[in-house]
């Protein structure tokens, strides 16, 4: 009788925790959201977060980063990219970037170095140091109940050398003129083994690999690491039959035009984070940042789309924090990352005033106090989500350059759709400016500061050195 009470208990146990186990976590006043897969018209106000699970918590675990995906939808955030979940190989496994592990003669030291997530072992498993299968799955239902979307970092171009394949499949490796498996020609990463597209039947068992991720999981996409290095042809191929099982998004670490027309929806903007961060440091001109939006105009398709940052996983720990690259000017341009067409992207840490280099290939820990920079990107994610001027998907709000008195120094844009307008003006001068702004009238309230003004052609405006205002036309 005991035998069978307890039993009873423990049965009445577990299935109470099975129950708190599916209590979904919610933002604060939200219901859960009835899923459905993620459509063009997602991607219009959308903001998208790059999730470091390994150091975005001291524990480094999905459902350390679970619990707060509430908070990441008040900053606006309606993407969710997850940096490789996979086992990382630890053959040829680097400690720093120019050291491998089995150089280091201690045991202990040899510990602290985790590899680096771009060397994967297999991928149709999960990296156990973050957690378990279900646990991802976890993460993913609570980022669909809350309305967001969750997209995985794909590593197509290379594997680490323990990968499955490496002997079960030599035949999808390329080889030196030895006959011998080779690291990526032309890079420092020693630690992957190169692919080799010529092989057919590697197509074939890396878009298996990612479907397995879209029928286990239900992920939302991909984010395809140096997608120009593997074939265009490729990507067309796998988005097309990826594509047959549900809607996707995929984004590319890429400028590449060519794999927009088919494969990709969205890709980086490398240009313009580089002219962004010259424009933080004075090294380039406003004259340059227009050639170079004229430029996008006719190199890229009206349905193209770019990602903004100021900051991501490659340049926080290989060029610098924000802080390091852009000083002061810091909360301008990421303001500026917003108004531009496109989709911005917050990296982890950034949302918690960020201001150190993240280690790459050992255990790490971003801050996690609230401070200006979280202020500043709920008032810039609201404006996004809500604001039809700041569309930046297939069917982007327009995109106007204003003349100013100071044009050499002020950058000054009107963004339009749908009755909503949006202007943005910005001071990119070490001086003082009283500025003249052409084609901006009516009553205008400040989206950061606060207060309206009805402004009047020749009116002026004055902006301290980097200084910024975002005016919304009030209907």
């Amino acid at each position: 009788m005991k035998k069978y009470i307890l039993g009873l208990l423990a049965i009445t146990i577990l299935l109470a925790c099975k129950k708190e186990d599916k209590e979904p976590i919610l933002a604060e006043n939200s219901v859960v959201k009835e899923y459905s897969p993620i459509q063009d018209q997602d991607l219009e106000n959308a903001v998208i977060y790059e999730a470091n699970i390994r150091q975005y918590s001291p524990e480094g675990t999905f459902n350390e980063f679970t619990k707060d995906i509430p908070e990441l939808k008040e900053l606006g955030v309606k993407v969710i990219w997850l940096m490789p979940v996979f086992p990382i190989s630890e053959k040829n496994r680097k400690a720093k970037s120019d050291l491998m592990v089995e150089d280091i003669e201690d045991p202990k030291e040899r510990e602290k170095y985790l590899g680096s997530y771009y060397a994967v072992a297999d991928y149709k498993e999960v990296n156990p140091d973050l957690g378990t299968p279900e646990d991802l799955k976890n993460l993913i239902k609570t980022a669909h109940d809350n309305g967001l979307y969750v997209i995985l970092d794909w590593v197509a171009n290379h594997t680490g050398w323990d990968n499955v394949w490496i002997d079960a499949h030599p035949d999808f490796y390329t080889k030196d003129a030895n006959g011998k498996m080779m690291h990526p020609a032309g890079t420092d990463w020693t630690d992957t083994a190169d692919l080799n597209y010529d092989n057919t039947d590697l197509w074939e068992a890396m878009t298996g690999a990612m479907s397995h991720w879209v029928k286990e999981y239900d992920v939302d996409g991909f984010r395809c690491d140096v997608a120009h290095e593997v074939p265009t042809e490729f990507w067309n191929y796998a988005t097309k039959k990826l594509e047959s099982q549900k809607s996707l998004f995929m984004l590319a670490e890429s400028e590449k035009k060519d794999l927009f027309k088919e494969a990709f929806d969205m890709g980086y903007n490398w240009e313009g984070h580089h002219l962004m961060n010259q424009l933080a440091t004075g090294e380039t001109s406003v004259e340059k940042w227009d050639e170079y939006m004229s430029r996008n105009e006719n190199d890229y398709q009206e349905d193209d789309i770019l990602m903004n940052f100021i900051t991501n996983h490659d340049e926080n720990s290989w060029n610098g924090s924000v802080k390091e690259r852009m000083g002061n000017k810091a909360e301008t341009m990421l303001a500026f990352s917003y108004m531009i067409p496109g989709m911005p992207l917050i990296y982890s840490g950034q949302e918690y005033d960020m201001d150190y280099r993240l280690k790459f290939f050992e255990k790490d820990t971003i801050p996690k106090i609230k401070g200006n920079t979280w202020d500043l990107l709920k008032k810039l994610g609201e404006l996004k989500n809500t604001n039809a001027a700041l569309n930046g998907g297939k069917n982007a709000a327009s995109y106007t350059r204003l003349e100013t008195n100071k044009d050499n120094s002020v950058y000054a844009i009107k963004r339009e759709k749908s009755g909503d307008v949006v202007y943005f003006i910005a001071n990119l001068s070490a001086q003082i400016e009283i500025i003249h702004i052409k084609g901006m009238s009516g009553k205008l309230t400040d989206v950061i500061r606060g207060g309206s003004v009805n402004f009047k052609e020749g009116d002026s405006l004055d902006f301290t050195p980097y200084g910024y205002r975002i005016l919304r036309l009030d209907k």
